[in-house]
């Protein structure tokens, strides 16, 4: 394990940290340097006469030392005697990108105004998910901060922001970041990020962040220069080197990501994290790593509620079951069934990894009810089974969404879902996405129907560009549809500026684009405010297939058979007559009968107008439309 830091006022065991107005205390895990230095430019500029100070070594391969160093002084870390110094790999910040120095950096002289802020719990949000560099055209976190009261007005309560540790050149996804600790340089500065989350926590948002735990970028990641032991042979990642978590020499790596996990949270008050790609966090230790991080967390924390989400294409869901029963502590999993479920029922294509799905009404109403549609049965795509049990979780720990940073861009021209189906069908969809008991995502513009792309863009070195083409061109021709030579030809280069710039959402889109917007915070108000849906009780809903492309999903109130169930009637296909119609979940409650409470056919979502769903026993479904029903008195 790695040892305990010096005596002295430091808050992380690792990184520069000031122990006074001008003073600073660095300490750094190296075990392959027999002698380490730091080279200092206290005026700034990297282009100086450097000032050399050398470091203690530690056991344990750990270095450490204090000197004369202020806020915004420049440093490398020099080992045995090099002329050649590399970035800290604890960087607060990197200010002129991977490759070049780090810079001490003071945390605390952003004055914080959410005190009373106590965070959220999982239940009852609407998650956002942005990428900071196309949110806005300045792509700064400054300007994120201005349309911050616009998503609280619509009724957005979580942010998820994409990875934001500084990876390579100016814009990128950032699952390629190398400096964990360092805030993008580009989307603005440390203060910056947090004067975004002061502002989220004001409006009553909470703000998650995106991290890539798995592995770390290939260019500007200097780690090997420290210690080889950062990886690990012993595990096969698809994106790099797996890290070392369980191998020899892994207590010091652990404390690594440990302490970055605890750094976002009490110096940036982050509200928790979605971990990036969890299947590809190896690690065999008696405690896992993301247990240990989510504990950790909610120890830095100091009581503040976190939302903890993660991506497992496994779904392996021990990640959301408790501590004392072996589980890592966490509230959500992102639903890759829901999406996949609702690409095919939208376009008709299940080809590629959507070929384990049909879109048919059975597989909505079993997400409705379990979550997963796979928890163990055999999967084609994988060739064997997928997926755990998921019995006896809350509806709210699975996040489902029709669109996300991957699904828009694993595509032939990275366009938006909606323009790949019917207008009616795609407004059916997204109300079932936001009144379904699940905990509901939108990606930027989704909201307004945003008619600008999303694509993969990167900014790596020129020596990398080949691969990741070829990896991407081989990725996207796993569907027959995008294999041809003209489409691979056709495919957005991912390094171009211009692939980057045509990502930026265009918010004048919310007028242009009315009914959408309409629709989105009518629903998310009717979520919100409607106590059954509002409710997301475990085991409060139940449905029935209605027809090939109808179903109902009944949400039941306190009382089942009251006043307060709620009808989500959803056909994705031609107009459908149901008379007779023998299923009980379309029986009203007693001496009632179902009105209309709301519909996807109103003209000011573009829809025809709404009609009578149920009339003197004859139940009519209109076609690619959702409804809400509720119970009436007969003839009031």
């Amino acid at each position: 394990m790695p040892s305990a830091p010096p005596t002295i006022s430091r808050r992380y065991p690792i990184g520069a940290e000031l122990t006074g107005p001008d003073r600073t205390h660095f300490r750094v895990w190296a075990p392959k340097a027999r002698q380490l230095t730091v080279s200092l430019h206290a005026d700034g500029s990297p282009e100086s006469t450097p000032v050399l100070f050398e470091l203690t070594p530690e056991p344990d391969g750990y270095f450490s030392g204090e000197t004369d160093a202020g806020p915004g002084t420049l440093y490398r870390y020099r080992l045995d005697g090099s002329e050649h110094g590399f970035p800290d790999p604890a960087s607060r910040l990197q200010p002129l990108g991977t490759h070049g120095p780090s810079c001490v950096v003071d945390a605390n002289t952003f004055r914080w105004t959410d005190d009373a802020w106590r965070g959220l719990p999982l239940k009852g949000q609407v998650i956002y998910e942005f990428h900071v560099g196309t949110f806005t055209a300045a792509g700064t976190w400054a300007a994120a901060a201005e349309e911050l009261p616009e998503l609280a007005r619509l009724g957005i309560t979580v942010v998820e922001m994409m990875p934001v540790g500084e990876f390579p050149g100016d814009h990128g996804w950032g699952y390629d970041g190398v400096d964990l600790f360092a805030p993008m340089h580009a989307y603005g500065t440390p203060d910056d990020l947090r004067a975004f989350i002061d502002r989220a926590h004001g409006l009553g948002l909470a703000v998650i962040l995106d991290v890539v735990y798995n592995h770390f970028g290939p260019e500007g990641n200097y780690l090997r220069a420290y210690a080889e032991h950062y990886f690990t042979s012993h595990h096969k990642c698809d994106w790099g080197e797996a890290l070392n978590f369980d191998d020899v020499d892994s207590g010091p790596v652990r404390e690594f990501f440990i302490t970055n996990a605890q750094y976002w949270i009490a110096d940036f008050h982050f509200d928790g994290f979605r971990f990036d790609a969890t299947q590809a966090i190896f690690d065999d230790s008696p405690e896992h790593i993301l247990a240990a991080i989510t504990k950790a967390s909610r120890a830095a924390a100091q009581g503040r509620e976190l939302i903890f989400l993660a991506e497992n294409e496994p779904q392996t869901t021990k990640l959301v079951r408790p501590y004392e029963s072996g589980g890592d502590g966490m509230n959500g999993l992102w639903n890759d069934d829901f999406h996949h479920s609702a690409r095919v029922a939208l376009t008709g294509r299940n080809e590629g990894y959507h070929v384990d799905y049909q879109g048919t009404p059975q597989e909505f109403i079993s997400a409705a009810k379990y979550g997963y549609l796979y928890q163990g049965q055999h999967y084609l795509w994988h060739k064997t089974r997928r997926g755990t049990p998921s019995f006896g979780l809350p509806p709210e720990a699975f996040v489902a969404f029709i669109e996300n940073h991957d699904q828009v861009a694993n595509t032939e021209d990275g366009q938006r879902l909606r323009f790949r189906t019917s207008p009616a069908r795609w407004r059916a969809m997204t109300a079932l996405l936001l009144l379904g008991p699940w905990t509901p995502m939108l990606f930027q513009g989704q909201e307004f129907g945003a008619s600008s792309p999303f694509f993969y863009f990167n900014d790596v070195g020129w020596d990398l560009h080949a691969g990741v083409r070829r990896g991407r061109g081989e990725g996207l021709a796993s569907f027959p549809s995008y294999a041809s030579a003209e489409t691979q030809a056709a495919l957005a280069d991912p390094f171009a500026a211009e692939t980057f710039t045509r990502c930026k959402l265009d918010f004048t889109e919310r007028e242009k684009h009315a009914a959408l917007y309409a629709l989105h915070r009518d629903l998310l108000k009717l979520r919100r405010e409607d106590k059954t849906f509002a409710a997301q009780r475990p085991g409060g809903m139940d449905g029935a297939v209605l027809g090939p492309d109808s179903f109902v999903l009944r949400f039941f109130g306190e009382q089942p058979g009251s006043d307060d169930d709620r009808l989500l009637v959803v056909n994705f296909g031609r107009l459908l007559h149901l008379t007779p119609a023998p299923e009980p979940l379309l029986a009203p409650p007693f001496a009632r009968e179902w009105v209309t409470l709301w519909t996807s056919e109103l003209p000011v979502y573009g829809g025809p107008g709404p009609v009578a769903v149920e009339k003197d026993g004859a139940w009519r479904i209109p076609a690619e439309a959702a409804t809400v029903l509720r119970p009436a008195p007969i003839g009031g």
